[in-house]
């Protein structure tokens, strides 16, 4: 057998971006393209290559001959260990300033797209508990940092947080969470606490044993509180004393739900949801615009900046007040409600039906009577017959999920000509891909990025459409 090769170090790495998963983007010397863990845009430093791929390498950094003036104390104790907070090391500021950068990168990059305005991002007016919803899991499992390791200390307790990126089997015990505002710490450690007085077993996931899976947590600006508890199976004499404990430690949780897991995955979308105490569901206001938001609701996880996406989607779109709108992935309806009082009509699309009886619930609470919403998948719910039946229109907007729009979709779109198309996305790379997919036939008039999720590689990009022929 040859010997392995001895792992190649990369001397003085300059990193200049941001990256997904926490990772600073560099060139070396000879230019290179190096992605590595741990460092900041601004950083130096030597870096030993984990991985080739096609066009780049993979490492971590060994030795830092110079470290970003924009590199700051994180504010999370768990910072090292969660992951869900990738970038507390750099400031607020330059966060801002690599997101806009990477979304106009992915534009002119990938899409080959150059917008006639590349307007400046739009930053979080909180950096901190800005999240209305968070999910938290039980273990049986902590996840122990190499400290830990080398100490031989044992990971057999009983844990309530985050799973860590790779470790399906552990979970990283959290005290404070710096995502969700108050009651939330106080309602995970409370539920935690009454959980094991009450000797229940938490969840191991590599044996599928445990009762208790998931806990999520929605808090509105409005002050209203569900709590949603998973649970591995259906047992009355456990379930029923732990839930009423959790009702009388906090009184101030307005609807209180369950669900009962047994499956080997944590998604509970799928599951039959009961409502032990409360409505069923809290509200939450967004805008002028009211929302009954349910244990499965797909509604915007961060309403104070969901407000700044929404009225940037309502600025590009330059409603006047007779215009036919399409809102294709409309989710429960947040944007079609929101854009309902200045159109003749909206006309909105989503692939989960019970999102779209949410939109129309919503639809009902707001007295909105012009938005008509269908359940089903946009490539096969968009088609000619259904325009020719509701109306050609005259703004689309468009909101897909982070793989983008499917090719169909984008070929219906082509065929529609809309004169204005207003495209919302989580993410840059596949918007710059449908844009120049569509780029024939539309010129990207304005891009601006808004920063939903601070401390994260996400960023939400806005980027306002208009038909070629519409501008002769």
């Amino acid at each position: 057998m040859g010997r392995r090769r001895k792992p190649k170090l990369i001397p003085e790495v300059t990193f200049t971006g941001i990256a997904d998963k926490g990772r600073s983007v560099g060139r070396s010397e000879e230019g290179q393209v190096i992605f590595a863990d741990n460092t900041a845009p601004g950083d130096v430093a030597d870096v030993l290559v984990l991985r080739k791929k096609k066009g780049f390498l993979m490492g971590v950094p060994q030795h830092f001959h110079h470290y970003s003036k924009d590199r700051v104390t994180p504010f999370c104790r768990h910072y090292d260990q969660c992951g869900g907070c990738q970038w507390q090391h750099l400031s607020y500021e330059a966060q801002a300033l690599h997101k806009q950068k990477v979304v106009e990168d992915a534009l002119r990059r990938i899409g080959k797209v150059e917008a006639e305005e590349f307007l400046p991002i739009i930053p979080a007016g909180r950096t901190r508990y800005y999240r209305n919803k968070l999910e938290f899991s039980f273990s049986n499992k902590r996840w122990l940092s190499r400290e830990e390791i080398d100490s031989n200390i044992s990971n057999e307790e009983d844990v309530l947080g985050f799973h860590r990126a790779g470790a399906f089997d552990k979970v990283v015990d959290i005290s404070h969470c710096w995502l969700q505002e108050d009651p939330s710490n106080e309602l995970r450690n409370g539920i935690k606490r009454i959980a094991i007085g009450q000797g229940l077993s938490f969840h191991d996931a590599r044996e599928h044993q445990g009762l208790l899976r998931q806990v999520m947590f929605r808090i509105t600006t409005l002050g209203e509180i569900l709590v949603l508890l998973s649970f591995h199976k259906a047992d009355d004499t456990l379930i029923r004393p732990f839930m009423d404990a959790v009702l009388e430690a906090f009184p101030q949780i307005t609807t209180l739900c369950y669900c009962i897991n047994p499956k080997l995955n944590d998604f509970l979308y799928d599951l039959d949801m009961v409502t032990y105490a409360g409505k069923g569901y809290v509200e939450e206001q967004l805008g002028h615009v009211r929302f009954k938001v349910g244990p499965k609701s797909f509604f915007q996880t961060n309403t104070y900046q969901g407000k700044a996406l929404y009225d940037l989607a309502v600025a590009f779109a330059g409603l006047k007040g007779d215009e036919n709108v399409y809102d294709l992935y409309t989710g429960i309806g947040s944007i079609a409600l929101y854009v309902a009082g200045q159109c003749r009509q909206v006309v909105g699309i989503e692939e989960i039906p019970e999102a779209i009886e949410d939109a129309r619930a919503n639809a009902s609470l707001n007295g909105i009577g012009n938005a008509r919403f269908y359940a089903g998948d946009v490539k096969d719910i968009l088609t000619a017959d259904f325009a020719a039946q509701h109306g050609r229109p005259n703004v689309l907007i468009t909101d897909p999920p982070r793989a983008g729009m499917h090719p169909d979709v984008v070929k219906m779109l082509l065929q529609l000509e809309a004169p204005r198309i207003v495209y919302v996305s989580c993410n840059p790379a596949t918007q710059a891909r449908d844009l120049q997919l569509m780029s024939a036939r539309y010129l990207v008039r304005k891009s601006r990025p808004v920063d939903m999720f601070p401390h994260t590689h996400h960023v939400e990009n806005v980027a306002l459409l208009e038909l070629r022929d519409a501008l002769v």
